[in-house]
C-alpha cells in the first residue's frame, strides 16, 4: 500500500477489504467486519444496496453525463423530489459531487445576495475542504464560539443580558451557515435556544439561513435532516454523504427567495459533472429506498438501542467521559491522557474484533455513524464488545 496517498491523520488498519454487503465488510480471507461508519458516513443504505446498484445500472446504460448544452429528464425530476422533501418548493437544485462542492455553491449564492459584509458560523463547524467557507478569513466570517452556552444558566430567548451574544456583530451579518452536529466530527449539537435566537436575529434584517447537511442530512439524526431537530426553515441546504450511498453526488438547494433574490446573476461554478444524470439518479433512489423502507423510523428505534447502551456501559465502567448521540449519529468520548493512547488502543482492539468505528484524529473520541439498515444484533454484539475492550484496554 506504498503508491496512493490516504487520508491525513487516519490508521490504515484494514488493507485488504475485497467486498462489503449492507454493513458488512470482507477481507481477501473471508472474514467478516461490522461497518459501523458506513464508510466515511456515506452509504445510508447500506453497501450495494441492490436498488441502488440496480439504479445504476439501468441509468449508465441510458445515458449517465451531459453537457454544457442538453440535459436529461431524471434531473429535473430529481431537483422537484428534492425541493419537496425540504420544504422548498419554488426553488432551485444544482447536484455536484461534493459535500465540499455543495457548501461552497451554497456560500457563492448566498454572498452574491446578501446585504451585509460578514457570514457567522460556530468556531468548531467544518465545512469541506476548500472555498470561503473553509478558509473563513476574518473580512468574510464571525465564528461563534458556543462552548459556554451549552450550560447557560438564563432562561428565554439569547439577547443583550448575554456578553457572548452582545459580542455578536449582527449589524454586519448578511447569513448565517449552521452545521446542526457534527462539529468537525467530534458529534456536538448546539442547544436549540441559541439557534433558534441566531436565526431569529439574523432574518430581521433579510440575513440568510444556510444549512450544511453533508453528515447530519439524510435520515442520519433521526429526521430527514438535523435542523428540523430546530424547528428552523433554511434559505439554502447542502446536502452530500448519504445521499448518494457512496456514490459520489452532493446537491446545494435554493429556495425560492433566494432564487428570486438571485434573479438574473450567474454563479461562477461549473465543472464537468454538475447536474450528470446518473447522480440525479441515485440521489433519487437512496430517498425512496429511505421513505419507502421506513429507515428513518428504524434509525430512531435502533439510535435508543445503542444510546442507552453506552449510556449503561458509561456509568458501568467509568472509562467514557459522555456519550453524545442523536438518531444514528454518536460520539463517544473516552476518558484519556494526553496523548490519547487508550482511545487509539481500544479503536486498533475494537477493529481487531471484527468491529470498524471512526476515530477522529487528535482526540479522545470514536464516533459511529451505522447505515440505516444496520441489524440490531449487530448494534448489541458491538455494545458487549465495546465493553470488554475498554476493561481490557484499561489494565494495559
Amino acid at each position: 500500500m506504498n503508491h496512493f496517498i490516504w487520508y491525513p491523520g487516519h490508521e490504515l488498519l484494514l488493507k485488504d477489504i475485497v467486498r462489503a454487503e449492507n454493513c458488512y465488510l470482507y477481507d481477501s480471507t473471508g472474514r467478516r467486519y461490522v461497518d459501523l461508519e458506513s464508510g466515511v458516513w456515506c452509504t445510508s443504505t447500506g453497501h450495494g444496496n441492490p436498488r441502488i446498484l440496480r439504479v445504476i445500472a439501468e441509468q449508465a446504460a441510458q445515458i449517465s453525463h451531459t453537457g454544457f448544452g442538453y440535459s436529461s429528464p431524471v434531473v429535473e425530476d430529481t431537483a422537484l423530489e428534492m425541493l419537496s422533501l425540504l420544504g422548498l418548493e419554488g426553488g432551485k437544485c444544482v447536484f455536484l459531487c461534493s459535500g465540499s462542492e455543495a457548501v461552497e455553491y451554497g456560500v457563492r449564492v448566498a454572498q452574491s445576495i446578501a446585504d451585509r459584509p460578514l457570514f457567522m458560523t460556530m468556531t468548531d463547524s467544518y465545512f469541506g475542504a476548500y472555498g470561503s467557507a473553509s478558509l473563513r478569513r476574518e473580512d468574510e466570517w464571525f465564528c461563534f464560539d458556543w462552548a459556554e452556552c451549552a450550560a447557560c444558566s438564563l432562561t428565554g430567548e439569547c439577547d443583550e443580558r448575554c456578553a457572548h451574544w452582545r459580542a455578536i456583530p449582527f449589524e454586519e451579518i448578511g447569513g448565517f451557515l449552521f452545521e446542526p452536529g457534527s462539529s468537525s466530527g467530534l458529534v456536538r449539537f448546539p442547544p436549540e435556544r441559541l439557534i433558534r435566537s441566531i436565526v431569529r436575529t439574523v432574518r430581521k434584517s433579510k440575513g440568510l439561513l444556510l444549512v450544511n447537511e453533508v453528515t447530519t442530512g439524510v435520515g442520519r439524526t433521526g429526521a430527514w435532516f438535523g435542523y428540523q431537530h430546530y424547528g428552523i426553515s433554511p434559505d439554502i441546504v447542502a446536502i452530500g454523504k448519504g445521499i448518494g450511498n457512496g456514490y459520489p453526488v452532493s446537491v446545494s438547494a435554493l429556495s425560492r427567495v433566494v432564487v428570486e433574490r438571485l434573479g438574473s446573476r450567474e454563479i461562477k461554478y461549473a465543472q464537468s459533472h454538475q447536474n450528470d444524470p446518473l447522480g440525479a439518479a441515485v440521489a433519487r433512489e437512496v430517498v425512496r429506498v429511505i421513505r419507502e423502507e421506513k429507515l428513518i423510523e428504524r434509525a430512531v428505534e435502533l439510535g435508543r438501542v445503542l444510546g442507552t447502551g453506552l449510556e449503561e456501559i458509561r456509568v458501568r465502567t467509568g472509562l467514557i467521559k459522555d456519550v453524545r448521540a442523536r438518531g444514528l449519529m454518536v460520539g463517544l468520548e473516552l476518558v484519556d491522557d494526553a496523548e490519547h493512547s487508550f482511545t487509539i488502543r481500544t479503536h486498533r482492539e475494537l477493529i481487531r474484533r471484527g468491529f470498524v468505528v471512526g476515530r477522529r484524529p487528535g482526540v479522545n473520541v470514536l464516533r459511529l455513524d451505522p447505515s440505516l439498515t444496520v441489524e440490531r444484533g449487530d448494534i448489541e454484539a458491538f455494545l458487549v464488545a465495546l465493553e470488554d475492550v475498554l476493561r481490557e484496554q484499561e489494565t494495559k
